[in-house]
């Protein structure tokens, strides 16, 4: 499935509610299926800077694709990085490099955020660009 098609998929998903309760219980039923990070990752080297509450971002690059994992200690963050893992992860550099980042605003997320939790959807979606740029510029170099 492409970003797209995933981020389609997610506004869809999103726009069955008509309540933001009910969008928060969803985001929350998210995080319990996010891919946790190993415990020798949660370092502060893949501590998310900017984030209301700890969450760890960690990314593993194999055969030109990333995958990520992370944790939080709080449930709605965890959702959170779920919903960013769901659309970036099993894509190459250029792909997620590439990818538009609006749908965040099409599912009201942003908007209905606490400011401290808004700033930290921005770094996490930033760490995980800066992943695959650096995944990106690798790439280049080796060939």
């Amino acid at each position: 499935m492409t970003i797209n098609e995933t981020i389609d998929q997610l506004i869809n998903e999103f726009n069955q509610f008509d309540d933001w309760m009910d969008k928060y219980n969803y985001l929350i039923e998210m995080g319990r299926s996010v891919p946790l990070i190993d415990e020798t990752q949660k370092t502060d080297a893949n501590l998310i800077v900017g984030c209301q509450s700890r969450v760890w971002l960690s990314s593993e690059y194999k055969e030109g694709i990333i995958y990520f994992t992370a944790d939080s200690d709080a449930v709605i963050t965890k959702g959170i990085a779920y919903l960013l893992i769901r659309v970036f992860s099993g894509h190459t550099p250029t792909e997620i490099v590439e990818a538009e980042t609006g749908f965040l605003d099409k599912i009201g997320l942003k908007e209905h955020l606490s400011p401290t939790r808004s700033n930290g959807l921005l770094s996490m979606v930033k760490q995980i660009k800066l992943y695959a740029f650096a995944y990106q510029v690798k790439e280049k170099n080796s060939l």
